[in-house]
C-alpha cells in the first residue's frame, strides 16, 4: 500500500495538504464571485480556476509559477479560440482537431507537461458546449483568465507561505520509500521469496525511489537554503549516506542462502534489516509532523543473538569460511546501517556543523531543469517520432468522439465522451490500459453515490460540502490512485449539475453512457498508430551501458583518490540510477503490453539486476576500503584495482586505460587483513561485468531496431 492511503498518514501527507489548498481555493474563488456577481459568472471564474489548478503541482518556486502561468496563458487563448469559432461547426471542428494535436505534442517535453495537454483538451471541450457572440467569447475569455490568475495568485502565496512544509513532506516520502526499499531487502533473507523475484521486485521500487529522491534534490537543494531548512538539508543528505549503506548489502544473498538456508541466522538477519525499515520509516512519521525524530527500536538483543550465532559457527573447509565471512561482513555492514539510522536521527534534532551544501560545488547536475524549447517539438513533427504518432491518435480519437455524440438523443453533456478519450488515452498502451479500468469503475462508483446522495440529501449547504471533498479527493489521489479520482471527479461534475440544474437527475445516466462510449472509442484508437515500447528499448539500453562505463570510470576515479571528493562520482551514480529506472519503467509498461508486442522481458529483468548488482558491488567497495583502511598497502591495493576496473571497462565495452603493470604476488607477500574481502569483492565485480556483458550481446540479437532515426533524448522524455 502507498503510504499516503494508509489512516495513520494521509492527512500529513503533501497529495492531503495539495487536495484542501486546491479545493479550498477553487470553491473559496467561486463563491467570492458569486458574491459579488451572478451565478454563469462565478462559473466562467470556476472554470478558470479549476483548470489552473490541474498545474498545481509540488515544485520549486519558479518551476511551479512557469508550469502555471503557461496553464493560464495557453488555456485562456484556448477558451477564446474555441469560443469564437462556436458559432461556425466546421471551424469549430477543424479547431479542435488543432488543438488536440497541439496539446498532445507538447508531451514531448516528458511529465511535467503531461497536465498541461490535459487541461489545453479540457478547456477545449468546455469552451466548445454552447455557440457564443464574439463579445460573449470575449466575456467568457476574460472571465476565465481572470479565474486562473486568481488561483495562480492564491496558490503561489500559500505554497511560498507553507514551502518548508512541502520540503518536509516530499523529504519524508523519499524515507518512506527508502523504508519500503530496506523492508523489500529484509525479504531477501527469507527462503521463502524466490531470490530472483525478489531482486526484481528491488529494482522496481528502485524506480520509485529515485523519482521520489529526485523530488526532494529538486526542492531541497535548489537554491540557498533558509537558516529554518537547515534540518531538511542534513536530513536529505543523512538519506542519501543511509542509501548508499542499504544498497551495499545487495551483492551477498545467494552465497549467505546457499551455505545457511536451514539454520537461525538469516531470518534473524531479515529481521534486522525489517527492523531498520520500521525506524526508518518513524523517522519519516516524524518529518510529516514537524517534529524531531529519536530512536524508540532497541536493536541490542537481536545484535547480541546475532553475534552469539556468529561466536558458534564450526571451524569450515575454504568455500565454508568465505561463506561465513561474508556473512561477518553482512553483520557488519548491518550494524553500519543501524548507526547511520542515528545519525538519521540526530540529523533532525539541531543543526550540526557548517551544511554540506555549502563548498562551491555546482549542484545543477542533480537537479531536473525545465525545457522548452520550439525546436524540440518541431523536430519530433515526423512520422517515426512517437509524440507525433501519439499527438495524431488523440486528435482522431477526440473528433470521432464528438461526431459520435451526435447520434445520441441527447446533446448537452456530450464533451463527457471526448472528455473522457483525452482522460484515457495516454502516450504508452500500459497507461492507456490502466486509466482504461479505474475510469470506467470510478465512473460507476462516483454515479452511485451521486445518485443515493441526492436522492436523500436535499440542502445545498449540505450537498456544497459534498462538492468540496469530492473537489479535494480529484487531486489528492492523482498520482497515487486514479480510480479514487475518478470517483470523486464525477461526484463533481454530477453534484455540481444537482446544485445548478433542478430535476438533473437524468445526467447521471448520461455520464454513464457518455464515459462508456468515450472509453470504447479511447481503447480502439490506442491500437491505432501506436509506438509500442520494444521500439524504444534499445536506445535505453544503450544509454544504460554508457551511463555504466561512466559510473565505473568516476567510482575508480574515487576509490584511487584521483578526485579530491565524491561529487563527480555521486553525479554518475546517479544518471547510471535514472538510466536504470527508464529502462525498468519501460519494461514494465511492455509486460503490459499484447503478448506480440513484448521482447526479451527474461533478458531484459536479468540485465537491468546486473546492472543494478554493478552499483551495490562499488558500494560494497568503497565500505568496504573504508573499514580496512588502517595499515592497508596503498601501493599495492592501487594496483589491483586498476587492473580490476580495466578488466570491467574492457567487459563493458570500453577501451581500458593505460595501467601500470603490478606483480599480482605482491598482494600476497605484503600483510593486510583486507586482501581476502577485497579479492573476492572485485571478482564478483568482474563476474557480474562479465555478466552484463553477456546479456547485453543477447539483447542486442533479441531486439529489433526498428526506429534506428529516433532520438535517445526525445524518446526518454515522452516515456518518463
Amino acid at each position: 500500500m502507498h503510504y499516503a492511503l494508509a489512516p495513520r498518514t494521509f492527512l500529513f501527507s503533501h497529495y492531503f495538504y495539495t487536495g484542501l489548498r486546491i479545493a479550498t481555493g477553487i470553491v473559496g474563488l467561486t463563491f467570492l464571485t458569486y458574491a459579488v456577481a451572478d451565478l454563469p459568472t462565478a462559473m466562467a471564474v470556476a472554470m478558470g480556476a479549476l483548470c489552473t489548478s490541474l498545474m498545481d503541482l509540488p515544485s520549486p518556486l519558479r518551476h511551479k509559477f512557469n508550469e502555471m502561468l503557461a496553464g493560464v496563458l495557453l488555456c485562456s487563448l484556448v477558451a477564446l479560440l474555441v469560443s469564437l469559432c462556436s458559432p461556425v461547426e466546421w471551424l469549430l471542428r477543424c479547431v479542435i482537431v488543432l488543438v488536440s494535436f497541439l496539446a498532445s505534442m507538447m508531451t514531448v517535453y516528458g511529465r511535467k507537461a503531461m497536465p498541461l495537454q490535459f487541461v489545453a483538451l479540457f478547456v477545449m471541450m468546455l469552451s466548445s458546449e454552447a455557440a457564443a457572440t464574439p463579445l460573449q467569447a470575449l466575456r467568457h475569455g476574460a472571465l476565465f483568465l481572470a479565474g486562473g490568475a486568481g488561483y495562480m495568485a492564491y496558490a503561489m502565496a500559500v505554497v511560498w507561505v507553507l514551502q518548508r512544509r512541502l520540503k518536509q513532506q516530499v523529504l519524508a516520502e523519499a524515507l518512506y520509500e527508502l523504508a519500503s526499499y530496506t523492508d523489500l531487502k529484509a525479504g531477501c533473507y527469507d527462503m521463502a521469496n524466490p531470490l530472483t523475484a525478489q531482486m526484481e521486485k528491488l529494482v522496481r521500487q528502485q524506480s520509485t525511489l529515485a523519482e521520489r529522491q529526485q523530488a526532494s534534490r529538486d526542492l531541497i537543494l535548489r537554491g540557498k537554503p533558509k537558516p529554518d531548512e537547515a534540518i531538511l538539508v542534513q536530513v536529505h543528505y543523512a538519506m542519501f549516506d543511509l542509501y548508499e549503506l542499504v544498497l551495499s548489502t545487495h551483492t551477498d544473498y545467494a552465497l549467505l542462502r546457499q551455505h545457511f538456508a536451514q539454520g537461525d541466522v538469516l531470518p534473524m538477519l531479515g529481521d534486522l534489516v525489517a527492523k531498520a525499515a520500521r525506524d526508518i520509516e518513524s523517522v519519516a512519521y516524524a518529518m510529516t509532523r514537524d517534529r524531531p525524530s529519536r530512536a524508540v527500536l532497541d536493536y541490542r538483543g537481536e545484535l547480541q543473538a546475532l553475534d552469539d550465532m556468529l561466536r558458534a559457527l564450526p571451524p569450515a573447509d575454504s568455500e565454508e569460511f568465505n561463506a561465513q565471512a561474508v556473512l561477518r561482513a553482512t553483520s557488519n555492514k548491518i550494524r553500519d546501517l543501524i548507526a547511520a539510522i542515528e545519525r538519521l536521527h540526530d540529523a533532525t534534532l539541531a543543526p550540526h556543523g557548517p551544511l554540506p551544501t555549502a563548498n562551491s560545488a555546482d549542484l545543477t547536475p542533480f537537479l531536473t531543469q525545465q525545457r522548452y524549447n520550439l525546436g524540440i517539438l518541431v523536430a519530433n513533427l515526423r512520422w517515426s517520432s512517437p509524440t507525433f504518432r501519439f499527438a495524431l491518435r488523440v486528435a482522431m480519437a477526440i473528433s470521432v468522439g464528438l461526431l459520435s455524440v451526435e447520434w445520441l438523443p441527447y446533446k448537452s453533456h456530450g464533451y463527457w465522451t471526448a472528455l473522457t478519450i483525452a482522460v484515457i488515452l495516454k502516450p504508452n498502451f500500459s497507461q492507456t490500459r490502466q486509466r482504461r479500468t479505474d475510469r470506467l469503475v470510478g465512473t460507476l462508483i462516483g454515479c452511485m453515490l451521486t445518485a443515493v446522495i441526492l436522492r436523500f440529501v436535499h440542502s445545498p449547504a449540505v450537498l456544497m460540502g459534498f462538492l468540496f471533498v469530492a473537489t479535494a479527493a480529484g487531486p489528492t489521489f492523482l498520482s497515487i490512485k486514479y480510480r479514487y479520482t475518478a470517483v470523486a471527479a464525477s461526484m463533481q461534475a454530477l453534484l455540481l449539475i444537482g446544485l445548478t440544474v433542478p430535476h438533473g437527475a437524468s445526467m447521471i445516466d448520461e455520464r454513464l453512457v457518455d464515459t462508456l462510449l468515450g472509453t470504447l472509442i479511447a481503447t480502439f484508437f490506442s491500437y491505432v498508430l501506436p509506438s509500442w515500447e520494444y521500439q524504444n528499448l534499445p536506445g535505453l539500453v544503450d544509454a544504460v551501458l554508457d551511463a555504466n562505463r561512466r559510473y565505473v570510470d568516476a567510482a575508480a576515479d574515487l576509490v584511487l583518490r584521483r578526485t579530491p571528493d565524491d561529487f563527480h562520482y555521486r553525479v554518475n551514480r546517479k544518471r547510471f540510477m535514472d538510466s536504470l529506472a527508464n529502462l525498468s519503467a519501460a519494461l514494465g509498461r511492455m509486460l503490459d503490453e499484447p503478448t506480440g508486442k513484448q521482447r526479451a522481458p527474461a533478458e531484459l529483468n536479468r540485465f537491468t539486476v546486473q546492472n543494478y548488482l554493478l552499483v551495490a558491488h562499488m558500494a560494497a567497495l568503497r565500505l568496504l576500503l573504508q573499514r580496512y583502511a588502517d595499515d592497508m598497502p596503498r601501493t599495492e591495493v592501487a594496483a589491483m584495482l586498476e587492473r580490476a576496473f580495466a578488466d570491467v571497462r574492457t567487459r563493458l565495452g570500453a577501451p581500458p586505460p593505460e595501467v601500470a603493470a603490478g606483480d599480482a604476488r605482491v598482494a600476497r607477500s605484503t600483510p593486510w587483513r583486507g586482501w581476502a574481502p577485497l579479492r573476492r569483492r572485485l571478482r564478483l565485480l568482474q563476474q557480474d561485468a562479465a555478466q552484463v556483458a553477456h546479456s547485453s550481446a543477447a539483447l542486442e540479437a533479441v531486439l529489433k531496431r526498428t526506429a534506428p532515426d529516433e532520438s535517445p533524448a526525445s524518446s526518454r522524455a515522452e516515456w518518463n
